[in-house]
C-alpha cells in the first residue's frame, strides 16, 4: 500500500512504497506534541537503566513528567530516585501504576523476558495502556513482545533508538516506531522530550528492522575505518592527520570524527559496548539470510568483532574492534617468524 512521506510540519513529499512513513523532526526537547500542541497526561514507566535508559528516562523526569522505573541491579534506581523518580519492584508493578511504560533492554532475550516472563510487563497490562519497546531487537522478538502485549488489550509500539549514550543524556536520540500509530501518536511528546527525530515506519518489525540495518552499516565502517588507520601507519603517515583528512572530505561522519582521536590513542571510552554492536551484526546477518540477501562487507566485519570479545573487550566501546586488527597483525608476524626460523 502506498501512502504519503510526511515531514513534521506536515509537509507532502514523494510517496513510497510499503508501509505508511511519518518522519517528525523536532527543534528541541518539548513535552508539547509537534503536531497538535497536546503534552501527554499520565503516569510514565521505565524498565532498563543502562548506559541508554538511565539518560533517557532522566530527561524525562527533568521534563516534570511523573515516572517510575524498575531496573534488575536496584541501585542503579537511586540516581533517578534522587530526581523524583518512583520506584516499583518488578516490570508488572511497573507497568500496573504507570498508563504508558518503556522498556531499554540491552538484548533480545532480556527484552522478551521482561516483557513476557514471570511478574513481566505484561502482567501489568490492560485495556487503555501502552507498552513502548525501545530496545534493539530483532523482528521476530519484536512480534512476539508484541503479541503478549496486545493480547492483554493494551497496545504495542517497537521504538528501537539510533545514537548512544551522549545524544541519550542530550536528549537528541533517532526512534525508529512501528505498531499501533494512536499510541505513536500519543507518546510523540515523550519521544520528543527524548530525541530530536520520530520515524513511523509502519507494521512491527519495520523498526526492529531498519535499526539493524542502521547498525550494520555503522559496525561495518568502523571496521573499515580502523584499517585505514592502521595501515596509514604502517606506512609511515601519521593517523591524526589521516582523521583530520576524513573529517573535511566526503566521506565525514561524526562518528569518525569522535572515535578517531580516541583510537589512535588506544582508549576506547564505552559509549555503544561492542558486545551490543556484535549482537546487532549478528542479528543483521540472520534478518539477511533469511530473505537470501548476501552482506559479506557486515559478514567480515562481525568475525572482527568476535575476536575482539574474545581479547575481553566486549564492554570497551566497539572501537575497539581495531585491537582485533592489531591482534590479526601480530599472529601473522609470529608465524612469519616461526616460518623462519623452523
Amino acid at each position: 500500500m502506498a501512502a504519503a512521506f510526511l515531514l513534521c510540519p506536515r509537509l507532502a513529499l514523494p510517496l513510497r512504497r510499503g508501509s505508511r512513513l511519518l518522519v517528525c523532526c523536532s527543534a528541541s526537547a518539548s513535552s508539547s506534541d509537534a503536531a497538535g500542541g497536546v503534552g501527554f497526561q499520565g503516569k510514565v514507566g521505565f524498565l532498563g537503566l543502562g548506559i541508554m535508559g538511565a539518560p533517557m528516562a532522566s530527561n524525562l523526569i527533568k521534563a516534570g513528567y511523573d515516572v517510575t522505573v524498575w531496573n534488575r541491579t536496584k541501585s542503579k534506581c537511586d540516581p533517578l530516585l534522587s530526581l523524583g523518580a518512583k520506584f516499583e519492584s518488578s516490570p508488572a508493578g511497573v507497568a500496573s501504576s504507570c498508563d504508558v511504560t518503556f522498556a531499554m533492554l540491552a538484548d533480545p532475550e532480556s527484552a522478551a523476558e521482561v516483557a513476557c516472563g514471570t511478574n513481566g510487563a505484561a502482567e501489568g497490562m490492560a485495556l487503555g495502556k501502552g507498552y513502548v519497546d525501545v530496545s534493539t531487537v530483532d523482528d521476530a522478538t519484536s512480534k512476539l513482545i508484541g503479541k503478549h502485549i496486545t493480547s492483554t488489550g493494551a497496545s504495542f509500539l517497537e521504538a528501537p533508538v539510533s545514537s548512544s549514550k551522549k545524544p541519550a543524556e542530550d536528549g537528541l536520540l533517532i526512534f525508529l516506531t512501528a505498531g499501533d500509530e494512536s499510541l505513536y501518536k500519543r507518546v510523540a511528546p515523550l519521544l520528543d522530550v527524548m530525541g530530536k527525530s520520530r520515524f513511523y515506519l509502519g507494521d512491527v518489525g519495520n523498526g526492529a528492522t531498519m535499526k539493524l540495518v542502521v547498525n550494520m552499516v555503522m559496525g561495518s565502517m568502523m571496521v573499515s575505518f580502523a584499517e585505514g588507520l592502521l595501515l596509514s601507519e604502517k606506512v609511515g603517515l601519521d593517523p591524526n592527520t589521516v582523521v583530520e583528512v576524513i573529517s573535511q572530505g566526503a566521506i565525514n561522519a561524526p562518528m569518525l570524527s569522535l572515535k578517531g582521536p580516541s583510537m589512535v590513542k588506544a582508549a576506547y571510552p564505552t559509549v555503544f559496548p561492542l558486545k551490543h554492536q556484535q549482537k546487532d551484526l549478528r542479528l543483521a546477518l540472520a534478518l539477511a539470510e533469511s530473505v537470501s540477501q548476501s552482506i559479506p562487507t557486515a559478514a567480515a566485519a562481525n568475525e572482527l568483532y568476535k575476536v575482539a570479545k574474545s581479547l575481553g573487550l566486549a564492554d570497551h566501546d566497539f572501537s575497539a574492534v581495531i585491537e582485533a586488527l592489531k591482534a590479526k597483525v601480530h599472529s601473522s608476524q609470529q608465524y612469519r617468524l616461526f616460518v623462519q626460523l623452523a
